[in-house]
């Protein structure tokens, strides 16, 4: 079974949000627990500072950080592609 957590910095970040982004978020995470292959997220590997985790697209310009560790994903981080990957 797949455990889903969020971290402390993650859950700062997200209180950040607009209620509408975190509601978008929700909905991505659903379609994440059912399918993390759903072409929709976008899940891709990271590199550079990032090497080892992965990204869910969330909205157009939002992306949820991720990184999976045996039966645990945990949610590092969460933002604009600029604020995760400074680009």
């Amino acid at each position: 079974m797949l455990s889903i957590f969020r971290h402390r910095k993650f859950i700062k970040q997200f209180k950040k949000l607009p209620q509408k982004v975190q509601e978008k978020f929700e909905q991505k995470l659903r379609i994440f627990v059912l399918n993390r292959h759903n072409e929709e997220l976008n899940d891709h590997l990271l590199a550079g500072e990032w090497s080892g985790h992965r990204s869910i697209d969330i909205t157009g310009d939002i992306r949820a950080v991720y990184k999976e560790e045996n039966n645990l994903i945990i949610f590092k981080a969460i933002g604009t592609h600029h604020q995760l990957y400074g680009k």
